[in-house]
């Protein structure tokens, strides 16, 4: 497929997705969150993709925010369409059913830091900045961050970031639990391949079932949680994955998953 603001490629059953708009600091225009939700609805509906690295192009940004000049042309109405919009695409994301790993590899502010929160793992470069500055502008984040943020760092913390508009760094988004792990720039995409490459090892089924029940956790009560869990639980022990796995185990050798 052709893209003019992203690039997509898949490489030993992992798809690479770069914002490719390292002249604006790869800031997230309609026209990107349009590709992106044409590239993963791709990815979702191929089977031979089992993982996702999501980065930016150049070494300054990941994604530096929404364009300002298209924000600037908002107005109460198309503004509240204009986050509707960012939130679908980033609900697919995370709802995708296969592990989407952020490779933040410099400014992920505004809509880039919560691109970065609707992916299910966040890895940082050392010289990469967080924030949710759009207080700045008289606007509050508009792609759920209010949301994600707050249930994945706290209220407070997420209220500190928000309110004040302030950036952190990689260690303190590590720190507080915002990011995975951190590594040297030159580093990063290594360590992400490594990382996919380990989740794509495993039996397709039982990811998407443990993706679906930890996106639900969001959603649901605990016993709902629950019971979902044990849904999940029985419908992967039906599975030829599980009898392969439990009897490789058991054979001290390492399983050889169908996805099946």
């Amino acid at each position: 497929m052709d893209y003019n603001n992203i690039l997509c490629e898949v490489k030993n059953k992992i798809a690479f997705i770069t914002i490719n708009r390292p002249d604006k600091l790869n800031a997230l225009n309609n026209a990107t969150l349009t590709e992106l939700k044409k590239c993963f609805t791709y990815i979702k509906n191929e089977n031979e993709i089992n993982a996702v690295i999501v980065t930016g192009a150049g070494e300054k940004a990941f994604v530096a925010g929404a364009d300002i000049s298209e924000l600037n042309k908002l107005n109460a109405v198309s503004g509240q369409i204009f986050s509707e919009n960012g939130q679908e695409v980033f609900n697919m994301i995370e709802k995708l059913g296969k592990p989407v790993i952020a490779a933040v590899n410099g400014f992920a502010l505004g809509g880039g830091c919560e691109l970065a929160l609707a992916c299910h793992i966040r890895l940082a470069s050392d010289k990469a900045k967080f924030g949710q500055p759009e207080v700045n502008l008289g606007i509050i984040p508009g792609y759920a961050g209010t949301q994600r943020l707050t249930r994945l760092i706290n209220s407070g913390r997420a209220a500190e970031m928000i309110l004040t508009g302030d950036l952190i760094d990689s260690h303190e988004a590590l720190r507080m639990g915002l990011v995975n792990n951190v590594f040297k720039g030159e580093e990063l995409m290594t360590k992400a391949v490594e990382m996919a490459e380990k989740i794509s090892s495993k039996g397709q089924i039982a990811i998407r079932m443990a993706i679906k029940a930890i996106v639900a956790c969001d959603d649901v009560s605990e016993i709902e949680g629950q019971n979902l869990e044990s849904s999940m639980f029985g419908l992967c022990c039906g599975t030829e994955d599980f009898k392969e796995g439990t009897s490789a185990f058991l054979e001290k050798r390492k399983a050889d998953f169908k996805n099946s």
